[in-house]
């Protein structure tokens, strides 16, 4: 009997042992014998580095270096600039005071540009530099340098002005006649010297002219925020390609709400070229005044068709006058591309060169007749000339 309790402790003993060392090792099995059920450890996911859907930050990153801020020193003359204080559309003058004195220093945060070359030309507007003493263009690396201006186009405000410095971030050009209504697009720039600023929209218009800010007018219209210290940057596309200069906006607070307007990279880029050449851009030009036909010209002179330019007159002894034009005619095409109105012909007499001749086609009394006119140079504006 002594024998058999003494065999029964040593079981117990070790199945004892065998169940504590078990619950040891398994405490969750310990816990859910005690009466506590296991909890799952949660799984917790982190995000990737992956672009995130709708981010642009790429097209911002490559955009972003090569748009600079404008700095400019000048002595302001009394009596500002006519469109200072213009309520309807409000240039990106800066804060500068239209009365100051003769002889008071102002040195303010006018605008940005664009770096376009490794050579150091920088296209920005031509009202962010007009009349300045001297040009400072900060880089987003901190870096400064001195600028000289290249050249001047008013009729375009677009100007281009020069840096040397090395290692330039540049801008890659894009095709603006691709673009499309509802694409996004991104402005950057130097709003109120806060800082650069990337905001989003979208395009709302092209072609936007008679807006009678500009000679000539082919305006992106978008609704991506721009403000004072804008004009000059750049209207990027999602790639980060340079489609536009930013230059005005619609406001009669002078804050943005949503309707900015930019120039097309292609024009940009045309009167780049020609400044870096020439100094200035070389336009065609025929001597006459025009008007658009309207609903109520067509009624009143009988006509048969809404479109073209009507001559509303004829500088004497110019290319126009020699070649037989007259008042109440009316220019149906230049060079063979029809003239849809009066901005159309502009821009088109605009484009062709100086010296040769360009066959026109004219309405005269339900008539059509040809007519080659020796194209001649448009004057220089009288900013340009003093």
């Amino acid at each position: 009997m002594r024998r058999f309790w003494l065999l029964f402790a040593q079981t117990v003993t070790i199945a004892l042992a065998l169940y504590f060392v078990y619950g040891a090792l398994r405490p969750a099995s310990r816990v859910q014998q005690l009466g506590s059920p296991a909890k799952p450890v949660p799984v917790v996911e982190t995000a990737s580095s992956s672009l995130a859907p709708g981010s642009y930050r790429d097209a911002a990153a490559r955009a972003m270096p090569a748009v600079v801020n404008i700095l400019t020193l000048q002595v302001p003359k009394r009596g500002a600039h006519p469109l200072a204080r213009d309520p309807f559309f409000k240039r990106f003058f800066g804060e500068r005071d239209p009365d100051a004195e003769d002889g008071e220093d102002l040195k303010n945060s006018l605008g940005s540009g664009v770096i376009v070359s490794h050579e150091g030309y920088v296209l920005t507007n031509n009202h962010v530099v007009e009349g300045a003493d001297e040009i400072e263009v900060v880089l987003t690396d901190g870096r400064k340098a001195p600028a000289k201006i290249v050249g001047l186009d008013p009729e375009t405000d677009l100007a281009v002005i020069k840096i040397n410095l090395d290692k330039l971030p540049v801008i890659v050009l894009g095709q603006s006649e691709l673009a499309r209504v509802g694409d996004v697009v991104l402005a950057i720039g130097n709003p109120f010297g806060v800082g650069q600023t990337v905001t989003m929209g979208i395009i709302s218009a092209l072609g936007r002219n008679n807006l009678h800010i500009n000679s000539f007018e082919n305006f992106i219209q978008t609704d991506a925020a721009i403000n004072f210290g804008n004009s000059g940057g750049a209207l990027v596309d999602t790639r980060g390609n340079l489609i536009g200069i930013n230059t005005a906006i619609y406001s009669q607070s002078g804050g943005s709400v949503g309707i900015g307007f930019a120039i097309p990279v292609s024009t940009a880029k045309t009167v780049m070229e020609a400044i870096i050449k020439d100094g200035h851009v070389v336009r065609g030009w025929i001597g006459v005044e025009t008007q658009d036909i309207t609903p109520e010209l067509a009624q009143s002179f009988n006509l048969q068709r809404s479109s073209g330019a009507i001559i509303a007159g004829v500088v004497r002894n110019g290319p126009a006058d020699k070649a037989g034009i007259v008042p109440g005619d009316i220019l149906l095409t230049v060079q063979g591309k029809p003239v849809g109105d009066t901005t159309e012909m502009l821009n088109l007499i605009a484009q062709l060169p100086p010296g040769e001749k360009a066959k026109m086609t004219v309405l005269r009394k339900n008539r059509e007749a040809a007519l080659d006119v020796m194209v001649g140079k448009r004057p220089i504006p009288k900013e340009l000339s003093k």
